[in-house]
Formats: C-alpha cells, structure tokens, sequence
C-alpha cells in the first residue's frame, strides 16, 4: 500500500489524516484520495460503517467498500484508515488488509463496545486511533486507551473531535480544550490529534480550529475532505474540498513545540472558551427575553416588573456569593444585563 500504517507517526508535524465522511462509491474514494495525494496528504480517511443518531439516514456502504479503500492506498501510495464499532467490522478490516483504524465518539462512550473491540484486535500489528467520548469525560477517555493498551496495542493515538451541548452553540461539538489539555499532561507521549471538522461543524470553521489545535501543540490533524461536499451523502456542511485543505495547510503557522506554550498562555486559551461561553449564553438570555417582550405586549403588560426584577437580583446575588464571587460584581453585572433587556423591549414596544 506505500506507507504502513506502523509509521505514520514518525511523519512530520503535523499528521495530516483527510478525506470524505463516507466512502460512497468506488469512483468517488479514488477520485477524492488522488486528489488529497496531490495535496500532499498521506494517510486517507473515509468512513464504511456510519452510526447515525436517527435511523433512515445512509449508514454506509459496508465491508464492500474496504476494496475501495484498499486499491485507493495502492494506487496513491497512501495509508488508509476507516471506522471500527464492533468485532465484525474490526474481522472485516484485518481480513481486507487495513491495519489502520479508528474508533468513533459513541464508541468510545461503551466500554463494553470498547472491550469487543479491544478483545478482537488482542495482540494483533494495527494502529488504532480514539477520538474522545461523547460526555466531556476525561477517564472514559483513558479508560478506553487503556482497555486497548491491556490488549497489547502499542501504538494507539487519541483523536479530539469536541463535546456535544444541548445549547446552540457556534459549534457542532464544544472544544473544552482543558480536557485534551489534561490528558497530554497525564500522557505526554501519547499522540494527540485534533479532528476540527466534527468540532466546528462547518466548512467556515475549519481552518480556526485546526490553527488553535496547533497552538496548543496537537500532533496532527483528522480533517473531513470531499471532491464535491454539497453533494455529499453524509456531513455535508463540515466537509472542505482538496483545493480549500491545501490553502488551510498552507496558512498554517505550526509552532516548535519544544518550546510549549507557556502555563498563562494555557490558561488564556480557556478563558478564551469561557467568554465564548458566556456570549452564547448571554444572546440566549436575550433572546428569552426578547419572548417575554412578545408575551408582555401582548397582554397589556408594562415592560418593567420591578418586583420580578428585584426578586431575580437578589436570588443572582446570593448564587454568586455561593460561588466566591463579590456581590458589588453580580449586582453590576445583572444591572447592566437588565437594562439593555429593558431597551430591547422598549424598541419592540414602540414598533
């Protein structure tokens, strides 16, 4: 196949992993990995089995497309890699001759669904990758590399692909970079990578991420690439084509890690992800708000409720107290947050 899976880690800095969400058909694999080729990408990535999360989406092709894969990696002369979720897949695989594989986020979140896996690969020469849980759970993480590790596999990398949320966020997966942070200091030889396309959940995204992964000192990058995303069968909205992987890698300010970032710059980075945070909850707050508005004017009811207000401080004041935090800042900080909630309303009043 050209380059063995065995040696994809001693690739320059960063790995780049890229390729379509689904292997969809023949045409399609060989067309988008000589294009990834081109680029200079070389370990391909294309999905066979699918878990969705609701049935009556496409699922993938199946074992049928490991051929596929197969003849990708000889005609490219790259390492090829896909998704593993059960025993029978990982048989699939080793039978096709894919030594490179992956476990997905739900996966990894079943240590029993680990184990099977872990049981079926014991002993064998593969290199596997896991992408973090789907709860924002660090020893769910570990404990699934661990499982791996007890089965003999050496060399095993983790993949950081976000956290879901219930909320709407700028993301499809909340980054919580602290938790692949914490993991690189508990292994500090372990490989890290950075899967920005699940994270971001769009194309405009991707770039961003994968420079703060970069920042924060991954070893590579998974990075979901289609020949032509609008018609993609599977992720549509995240998948960037060959041409715009090429610009985003070409952009790319890869840093000399034996420096590191120092422990400020560390913490910066997460309070960069707290004030996101808080914006995203603060134009959620705004927009409820914005829904009492309606409600208000709709029953004849004044904007100001000034015993509802006075009730809602002083239950703020006590919570931040709770937390160590002064009570002057929650009293500001609310004041300020209902006053401009007061001018939205007035606005809508005055239509």
């Amino acid at each position: 196949m050209g380059l063995n899976a065995e040696n994809i880690f001693d690739l320059p800095r960063p790995l780049v992993i890229a390729g379509p969400c689904s292997a969809e058909t023949e045409q399609q694999v060989l067309h988008t990995a000589c294009e990834l080729a081109k680029v200079g990408v070389k370990v391909f990535r294309a999905g066979v089995w699918k878990p969705r999360t609701k049935p009556g989406h496409f699922e993938g092709v199946g074992a049928r497309a490991l051929s596929w894969l197969r003849n990708a990696g000889q005609v490219t002369g790259m390492a090829v890699m896909t998704e593993v979720a059960n025993a029978h897949h990982v048989e699939a695989c080793l039978k096709a001759g894919i030594r490179l594989l992956w476990i997905g986020a739900r996966t990894t979140s079943n240590p029993f669904a680990v184990q099977e896996i872990a049981d079926a690969l014991r002993d064998t020469d593969i290199t596997l990758l896991v992408k973090n849980p789907v709860s924002p759970e660090l020893d769910l993480w570990i404990g699934a590399l661990e499982r791996l590790q007890d089965a003999g596999i050496t060399r095993l990398a983790a993949v950081h692909r976000g956290f879901p949320s219930y909320a709407d966020t700028l993301f499809r997966n909340m980054p919580h970079w602290h938790i692949p942070i914490e993991l690189r200091r508990r292994y500090p030889k372990l490989p890290l990578l950075c899967d920005p396309s699940h994270m971001g959940g769009r194309q405009e995204l991707v770039a961003t991420l994968c420079q703060q992964a970069m920042d924060l000192g991954a070893d590579g990058l998974m990075v979901e690439c289609h020949s032509h995303p609008e018609q993609a069968w599977s992720d549509a909205r995240q998948q960037v084509t060959p041409a715009q992987l090429r610009q985003i890698l070409g952009h790319l300010v890869v840093r000399d890690r034996q420096q590191g970032l120092t422990d400020i710059e560390l913490l910066r980075k997460q309070i960069d992800e707290c004030d996101e945070q808080i914006l995203e909850l603060l134009a959620k707050r705004m927009s409820l708000s914005q829904e009492i508005c309606v409600f208000k004017k709709a029953h004849n009811m004044t904007v100001l409720q000034t015993d509802r207000y006075q009730q809602m401080l002083t239950q703020r004041i006590a919570l931040g107290q709770s937390l160590q935090l002064d009570a002057t800042l929650v009293e500001r900080l609310f004041a300020f947050i209902h006053e401009e909630s007061v001018r939205k309303q007035m606005e809508y009043f005055n239509r």
